[in-house]
């Protein structure tokens, strides 16, 4: 097992807080003293079906600790996503049934071992000991916190001010979570700072069952690829670990400037030295952005499908945004034998037909917004009549295309 210095090093890299530092160190000394391995608990609520990248970056901190020899625990929260964390929220969630819960937990427990070392984690339902709580058992564990104490919390807190409902049961969240501790007898857990409410709730309750409260290791929460807001699939802003390695790829290579290095701590393995180097190649000019972005997107694709993927993607994107060639492997929309009669249809309706968009009306907006081509020919009106034609090539946005069959 390495140093603690050495371990402190790689768990700190890319981290937000720790509390505390110093009891972080202590456990690390004790755990070198005699060989037993640390329990570092992360949770998931498995509220929805797909994992981004942004959730990979607590994945990735686990991983440090299994790298490092520790004793890696993941509780998928499905008693807890019944609920939902109300972290955030201006308004109380919607619960979601026991099947929708267990079906995402299924795709969770897939994608996690992108990331995670399947060999060296344990996977545990917080149901398995939520569940047999009697009334009492659950009234014992509501006395050890106060009303006044949850209305410190900030999203509580802000509904309350402004008269909004809350709902007592969203009270037990916290609970629920920080019990998930004591019944683990955690020494470290993990979340974004977005938990620190949470993760702090698990060592007041340790510490009133008996138990060493448990360190809080906290990870940025990662901006989207607008650069603003934190990744969300409601906002677009995403990269899906599970998207094709093309679309990952060209998400990637839209990064603003700014998040480069920032995604390359949070999100890969480079090593520090070399985002260093890279960081400060690029404020003295020396490096191009596109470069480094390029490292970043290749990088990605490589964890989460193959070397192979990510050669591939690289040469693909190279091909359509620096060539300016259309890309290989084009989907086809065979023409029904109603568009094979040489009538003009406006370009709107012959885009929504191809599958290109989801609705009319995006066909309209992403037309008028100058985000359609015909044969790489730009039209900003959704009115414009053409003529399908097979071989007719219709791209919307930078990397959706169809050709006409």
């Amino acid at each position: 097992m390495k140093s603690v210095a050495e371990q402190l090093k790689l768990i700190k890299r890319g981290v937000a807080e720790i509390i505390t530092e110093e009891e972080l160190v202590r456990k690390l000394e004790r755990s070198l003293a005699t060989g037993v391995p640390l329990n570092v608990k992360l949770g998931l609520d498995p509220t929805a079906p797909d994992i981004h990248l942004g959730h990979t970056v607590v994945l990735q901190k686990l991983r440090h600790f299994q790298e490092l020899g520790h004793r890696a625990i993941i509780v998928l929260g499905d008693f807890t996503a019944r609920i939902g964390d109300p972290t955030g929220k201006l308004e109380t969630r919607k619960q979601l049934s026991e099947e929708e819960v267990l079906a995402n937990a299924r795709t969770y427990k897939e994608q996690i071992f992108k990331v995670l070392d399947p060999e060296k984690t344990e996977i545990v339902f917080n149901s398995a000991w939520l569940a047999p709580l009697t009334f009492a058992e659950v009234i014992k564990l509501a006395a050890h916190y106060t009303v006044a104490r949850m209305l410190e919390r900030e999203d509580f807190n802000k509904r309350f001010r402004a008269g909004l409902p809350i709902s007592i049961h969203e009270f037990f969240y916290p609970l629920m979570q920080g019990y998930d501790s004591v019944v683990l007898r955690a020494d470290v857990e993990l979340g974004g700072t977005d938990q620190r409410f949470n993760l702090l709730m698990g060592r007041t309750l340790q510490e009133a069952y008996g138990q060493e409260p448990q360190v809080a290791v906290m990870t940025p929460i990662l901006e989207g690829l607008d650069g603003v807001q934190k990744m969300s699939k409601s906002l677009g802003n995403y990269v899906g670990i599970t998207e094709p390695p093309e679309e990952m790829y060209g998400k990637l290579m839209s990064l603003p400037d700014k998040l480069i290095t920032r995604y390359l701590r949070l999100v890969t393995d480079v090593p520090e030295e070399e985002i260093d180097r890279i960081e400060r190649e690029m404020r003295e000019g020396k490096l191009n952005p596109r470069d480094a972005k390029m490292l970043l997107a290749r990088t990605v694709v490589k964890r989460f499908h193959s070397e192979e993927a990510a050669v591939k993607a690289e040469e693909e994107f190279v091909r359509v945004f620096q060539r300016r060639e259309l890309p290989s492997g084009i989907p086809e929309f065979p023409l029904p034998p109603e568009l094979r009669e040489g009538k003009p249809i406006p370009l709107f309706r012959l885009l929504f037909l191809s599958g290109l968009v989801s609705s009319l009306s995006e066909a309209r907006r992403l037309i008028s917004q100058g985000g359609v081509r015909v044969d790489e020919e730009r039209i900003t009106d959704p009115q414009v009549p053409v003529v399908p034609r097979p071989g007719m090539v219709l791209r919307a946005g930078k990397r959706r295309f169809v050709r006409l069959v």
